[in-house]
């Protein structure tokens, strides 16, 4: 888990990707070497911005796997707007670094749920501040700030090492409404007419969902990808032996939505670990429901 407990503390909230885009690099140029298939990557800042595209042989199916998180930032005096929907609560533990120099400051929210932070000076307008990572690892379970989504990330790169025929694609924004799926999509669908994906992202623990039971296939959450698609990959996933689960919610959304919305025949799939405490400092995944995710992932890639 040292290598989650990486993505996880580094500090890159929807519209600040830069950070982890280039510890990506720097880990895909270390490693690549050593997966079956070496790909080709594509991360032009004027062409793709802070995203990443990794193209593996000869490709029928994207792999979306977000690399931004929820945070705050610094408005007016001690001021704070979030970014995304962060859970926000009085004493959470907040990090950054503006001009001045780093930061570790203190969440305060009034009765009126309005935000502020405690610190010993003023902080720079503008400046992005995300929770301070405490990763806790047990025999079961990992607890971290941002799990989601760098367990989706995680999931990517221990992809990598064996995926022989396919595309992963890191995005941005996705906390914050989007916005870089489109040109992502248009990317990969005119240069290889890619027009399946599978969603790499973290879910809920919920009345039906269950730590421990294994990975989440979405059939639906705000958006309903196209029924087709989801029957194909139950019936992979019934095959593979892996074990998963069902999630059907009418709220919430991810990178699927904007493949739906684009101009592209794009079939989409949201699979991924659930998670306890969403978007708190203290986000829950169960480790059989991790490795199940990673398993899962392998197995359709190869099949789909």
């Amino acid at each position: 888990m040292e290598l989650l407990h990486t993505l996880c503390k580094i500090h890159s909230p929807s519209g600040n990707e830069g950070p982890i885009k280039k510890f990506l690099l720097d880990y895909i140029n270390k490693n690549k070497s050593t997966w079956k298939q070496v790909p080709e990557v594509y991360a032009d800042d004027e062409e793709l911005q802070d995203c990443i595209i990794l193209k593996f042989g000869n490709p029928r199916t994207a792999v979306f796997a977000h690399v931004d998180s929820i945070g705050f930032t610094v408005r007016y005096q001690n001021q704070l707007v979030p970014i995304g929907g962060p859970d926000a609560q009085s004493g959470y533990k907040l990090v950054g670094e503006d001009n001045f120099g780093p930061i570790e400051c203190e969440l305060e929210v009034n009765k009126d749920h309005q935000l502020f932070y405690k610190f010993g000076r003023p902080i720079t307008t503008g400046t992005d501040l995300t929770f301070k990572c405490e990763f806790d690892e047990t025999e079961e379970y990992v607890t971290s700030c941002y799990m989601d989504n760098r367990l989706g990330v995680y999931n990517a790169l221990k992809l990598a090492e064996d995926l022989t025929d396919g595309v992963i694609v890191f995005s941005t924004w996705e906390e914050h409404g989007g916005g870089s799926v489109p040109f992502l999509a248009k990317f990969i669908y005119e240069n290889w007419k890619v027009r399946q994906a599978l969603i790499a992202d973290i879910t809920w623990v919920t009345d039906g969902v269950h730590p421990g039971k294994g990975v989440v296939v979405s059939m639906r959450d705000r958006n309903i990808p196209r029924k087709a698609f989801i029957n194909k990959i139950l019936e992979n996933a019934t095959d593979s032996g892996i074990d998963f689960q069902l999630e059907v919610e009418g709220s919430g959304s991810s990178d699927g939505r904007e493949l739906q919305t684009s101009p592209y025949p794009f079939d989409w799939c949201f699979i991924g670990a659930p998670e306890e405490n969403v978007h708190s400092p203290y986000e829950k995944v169960h480790k059989h429901d991790i490795s199940c995710m990673i398993d899962m992932y392998k197995y359709l890639m190869k099949v789909l």
